[in-house]
């Protein structure tokens, strides 16, 4: 018999909850200080986001520019923070995918993006 009527176990569990959430803190954190780029038109157009998908930086060859046709570098911008996005999607899935599967991810827990 446990003294305590199972306590320990509790208690372990906590211990192990706090443990993943303080793993998931610091992979966020990671997250948002690493950056992921993108590009559109061959590289015309490049798109650098952190991790966490805040747009950092945005790089257009004045080869893109045309004053004429300003639609198409338009939809070269949308679609070079798009792959940026895309990337620092995967790279979430990355860090943070086992981290949830660790908390029961997709289960609906609170406060969890996934």
């Amino acid at each position: 018999m446990i003294p305590g009527g199972g306590q320990p176990n509790m208690q372990q569990l906590l211990q192990q909850a706090q443990k993943m959430q303080q793993d998931l803190q610091q992979a966020q954190e990671e997250l948002a200080n690493t950056e992921v780029d993108g590009q559109a038109g061959g590289g015309l157009v490049k798109a650098t986001v952190t991790g966490s998908g805040e747009l950092r930086a945005l790089k257009i060859d004045p080869k893109a520019v045309d004053p004429e046709d300003t639609e198409t570098l338009a939809d070269l911008i949308v679609a070079a923070v798009q792959a940026a996005n895309e990337n620092a999607q995967t790279l979430q899935q990355q860090k943070l995918g086992p981290l949830a599967q660790g908390l029961g991810g997709g289960s609906g827990i609170p406060g969890l993006p996934f």
